[in-house]
């Protein structure tokens, strides 16, 4: 056990007390959500900053001596990478992601550049038994995923956002609709139940209104699967359905087809008669007409409306209505309109 002195510690540490100064092992569990420190060994000027616990992004420098968590990504816009097998103090991991998640990177997006590289220091520790100096590994989240969750939302409705792949408008159309359901009255929850360790988006949630969040890193989940999804979002709805909102906005992350889980939670019966709506994220019409006729054809699920990029213009909006017979509402510039929807939707499931 040695002290060291920290530069950055990433967000999806957010629910450990740590300090600038902290006590690290050489003795590293090759576990997903297990804490470590690393020195970054290079310059990046694409994708070169991190979220900290405080929600403020800060540019990472070369020497920096960074805290962040093990973990994997598959992301089809940014990085993958893989959950190493065995680490030892001065062996290189590189950076996935701007929440801090650590791996060995198998392949990267040209538009994000090569990942930071760094040397692994050491697992973080942390002192839990009161009077005593013996150091346990310190892992992200606050609280254990019990896989069998049951859902319970107390009646309370849900609106779920679906995407066809990650940056499709979800988070800007949660946002848009927390935002004008306050206006009309409403006590609104949000979460983010699927992806990769990242604040960002609840915290704009929260922004918009939303009186209480939860993400699936709560959770120590640094990467969401199809083996946990489902778990994670009973979790989720049940834990904000005990704050007795009267609604709760859940964002899918990553998009229909992906790796992150979205499929294994539409296909879980309970899950899904939770749902009073679906709102589908597409980046162009052919996604949107792919993504409705997922959602129809696997799930037996009817989108409300359709919103994101695919939106952006009149050409979008009418070949929607057109090809699919499904209402289009752009969430940047008609977000008012896109929040009137739902909540018409919602005071019909009232009467």
């Amino acid at each position: 056990m040695k002290s060291i002195v920290v530069d950055k510690i990433a967000s999806v540490a957010q629910h450990n007390d740590l300090g600038a100064e902290l006590r690290v092992s050489a003795d590293i569990p090759c576990e997903e959500g297990v804490l470590i420190a690393v020195q970054v060994l290079n310059n990046k000027a694409r994708y070169n900053q991190l979220e900290l616990t405080s929600g403020r992004m800060a540019t990472v420098n070369q020497g920096d001596i960074v805290v962040g968590a093990l973990g994997h990504r598959k992301a089809l816009r940014g990085y993958s990478g893989h959950l190493p097998v065995e680490l030892e103090p001065g062996d290189t991991i590189q950076i996935l992601n701007i929440g801090g998640v650590l791996g060995l990177c198998d392949s990267a997006n040209p538009d994000v550049g090569p990942p930071f590289e760094c040397k692994v220091l050491g697992t973080v520790l942390s002192f839990p038994y009161l009077g005593e100096r013996i150091g346990v590994p310190a892992r992200a989240g606050s609280d254990k995923l019990d896989d069998d969750e049951a859902l319970d939302t107390n009646g309370v409705p849900v609106i779920a956002m679906a995407g066809t792949c990650m940056d499709s408008g979800k988070t800007a159309a949660a946002c848009a609709i927390v935002g004008r359901l306050r206006h009309l009255g409403f006590k609104v929850s949000a979460c983010k139940a699927t992806g990769v360790s990242l604040r960002r988006d609840v915290l704009a949630m929260q922004d918009a209104g939303a009186s209480d969040t939860m993400i699936f890193s709560d959770f120590g989940i640094v990467t969401t699967t199809a083996a946990n999804g489902p778990a994670l979002t009973r979790a989720l709805l049940t834990g904000l359905a005990k704050k007795s909102p009267d609604v709760i906005v859940l964002e899918l992350g990553d998009g229909l087809l992906g790796a992150y889980g979205v499929e294994a939670i539409l296909s879980d019966v309970a899950i899904r008669k939770a749902l009073t709506a679906v709102v589908l994220c597409a980046n162009d019409p052919v996604s949107a007409w792919g993504g409705a006729k997922i959602l129809r054809n696997d799930f037996g699920i009817e989108p409300a409306v359709v919103t994101g990029p695919a939106t952006d213009n009149d050409v979008g909006v009418q070949q929607i209505d057109e090809r699919l017979a499904l209402p289009a509402i752009n969430a940047l510039s008609h977000g008012v309109a896109l929040g009137d929807l739902v909540a018409d939707l919602l005071n019909k499931e009232k009467t």
